[in-house]
């Protein structure tokens, strides 16, 4: 599950102060101010300030332990007991696995994937607030409740490869999708592509007027301030006269069709104030964080694909579910853990043991490990997160509004709307009427869910129209922070995995290694959980074949 990031919703103003700065770096900062991080790049790029395209910098190339490596030391393969059968857990299994360890994972939850999770019809749960839901979706219909897309370059996809998981496109960003800012005074959606050249043509008018009138003199060389106005002209669809008016970037009215029918553009231009109050400017940035950027990927028929593809590799018979571990010993010669299964208390002696649970989870697990490690894991903090899927009896989103995929972007409590990235043209589908964080993911959470689909389809009704409620055929709601043996949607580590306060977790506590996407610089996203197991994995090994 990967977090989005939200920027700031104060309102910036761009008066005669950000225009006439003393210097380039202000100029460029006051830019970004007003238009986000792509009119901050863009003009950058247009000033030959931007870097250049690099060659794709990637990981060392990961070799999985073999079995030939005890066979050439003459040793024999050591038994791990790894707790918690997330990705990272069952990634450590599967590559140490690889080279004949005898691996036995532990899951408290009745499933293997921790956060990665796939609703579909029948599925159940019941969260701490004792809330119990049963989800009705038709067949083919699912809700990735936690993790639902990958970037290209994260070795998610690797394992995708390797483990003959097929994928398909993510629309993360969608032209025709809505922003819809309620508390800027917003009384309709605007689309994407409408808000968009709106921002980048009136900052361009701006820039391009500056520039022009020799206010940037003192920034820029006379050459500098050419190619500026020459780039802004484009990029801002400006006028003769260095005026932005709108244009065919915003949309149409009436679309192009056949010779009489040329199209009608969409009118009624906002002035530069009504755009910079309405504060849409500050969702333009995330579609060039490096973690966004499309194209994205999903796997096909749900993200837990990977999660029981990792299991089937590692072997069922390795997997015991529903062992909820309550205590970690390390004996100095190996490691005992102790834990409930089916109400008889139970424990498994190893050689080594790798504890992949979320921290908030493994700190209150009794163990002998050190108060560093007890201090190390205490100081990491669980966020909250929460997701509807609401499934609709018709794709009216596609036949009414012509929106295929993409996410719908609002300052309300819902915060995200996305509609699916696949079955299209299909009978059915399922919106995440809401994905949101923190306090509004608390507020939801402690509603019923007959109460969260309620709140969250009065906010889509706003932005959608009627069907957003008429045509609703059920709902299921999910909220991290109460989910039994997770309680967490992803983690925050103050001063990021390097830090020296969690040595005692990225380097082995006696026989007991660490792994999770909270020991990485990826936290909530998988590529942290797989990167993280295979740095533990190849630690574990090196230290086996050194004693």
């Amino acid at each position: 599950m990967a977090q989005t990031q939200q920027t700031s919703g104060a309102r910036q103003t761009f008066g005669t102060r950000q225009i006439f700065g003393t210097s380039r770096r202000s100029f460029l900062r006051d830019v970004g101010l007003t238009g986000g991080a792509g009119a901050l790049f863009a003009t950058m790029g247009a000033l030959g300030l931007a870097p250049t395209a690099q060659a794709a910098q990637r990981e060392r190339p990961f070799r999985a332990p073999r079995a030939s490596d005890f066979t050439l030391t003459g040793r024999a393969a050591a038994k791990v007991v790894v707790v918690g059968g997330g990705v990272a857990g069952l990634t450590a299994a599967y590559e140490l696995g690889k080279a004949g360890y005898d691996c036995t994972v532990l899951e408290a939850g009745d499933r293997t994937g921790g956060r990665n999770l796939t609703v579909r019809g029948g599925d159940g749960t019941v969260d701490l607030y004792g809330n119990r839901q049963r989800a009705r979706f038709a067949d083919g219909q699912y809700l990735n409740a936690g993790p639902a897309r990958i970037p290209q370059w994260m070795v998610t996809l690797d394992y995708c490869r390797e483990l003959g998981v097929p994928v398909e496109v993510f629309a993360n960003t969608n032209a025709d999708a809505y922003l819809f800012n309620a508390s800027a005074g917003m009384t309709e959606p605007v689309r994407y592509r409408t808000a968009k050249a709106d921002v980048y043509g009136y900052v361009s008018e701006l820039l391009a007027k500056a520039a022009d009138k020799g206010a940037l003199d003192q920034e820029l060389t006379a050459d500098d301030r050419e190619r500026l106005v020459e780039f802004l002209k484009d990029w801002g669809e400006l006028g003769e006269k260095l005026t932005y008016e709108g244009g065919e970037r915003r949309g149409y009215s009436v679309v192009p069709a056949a010779a009489g029918t040329p199209g009608v553009l969409l009118g009624d231009v906002p002035t530069v104030s009504e755009v910079l109050a309405s504060g849409v400017g500050r969702y333009f940035s995330f579609e060039f964080g490096f973690d966004q950027a499309m194209p994205m990927f999903q796997p096909v028929g749900g993200m837990d694909r990977i999660p029981q593809a990792l299991t089937r590799a590692v072997g069922d018979r390795r997997v015991r579910t529903g062992a909820v571990v309550s205590g970690i010993t390390d004996t100095g010669r190996g490691v005992t853990v102790t834990y409930t299964q089916g109400g008889r208390t139970k424990t498994i002696d190893a050689d080594h043991c790798v504890a992949a649970l979320p921290p908030n989870i493994l700190a209150r697990i009794p163990h002998n490990l050190g108060p560093g490690v007890q201090r190390a894991l205490e100081a990491i903090t669980p966020a909250s997160a929460g997701k509807i899927g609401l499934e609709y009896r018709s794709r009216w989103w596609e036949l009414d509004h012509h929106i295929y995929g993409g996410i719908t972007e609002t300052d309300q409590d819902v915060t995200h709307i996305w509609h699916p990235s696949h079955g299209f043209h299909g009978e059915r589908g399922v919106i995440v009427g809401y994905y949101n964080y923190g306090a509004d993911a608390d507020a939801y959470a402690r509603l019923t869910p007959e109460e969260r689909e309620r709140r969250a389809v009065a906010v889509g009704e706003r932005i959608y129209g009627p069907k957003y409620r008429t045509e609703l055929a059920s709902s299921f709601s999910h909220h991290w922070r109460q989910t039994p043996h997770l309680e967490a949607a992803w983690h925050d580590t103050p001063g990021g995995p390097d830090h020296p306060r969690y040595k005692p977790l990225t380097e082995p506590a006696g026989r007991v290694h660490f792994a999770g996407d909270w020991l990485s610089h990826t936290s909530a996203w998988q590529h942290g959980a797989f990167t993280s197991a295979r740095r533990t994995v190849t630690a574990l090994h090196a230290r086996v074949l050194s004693s």
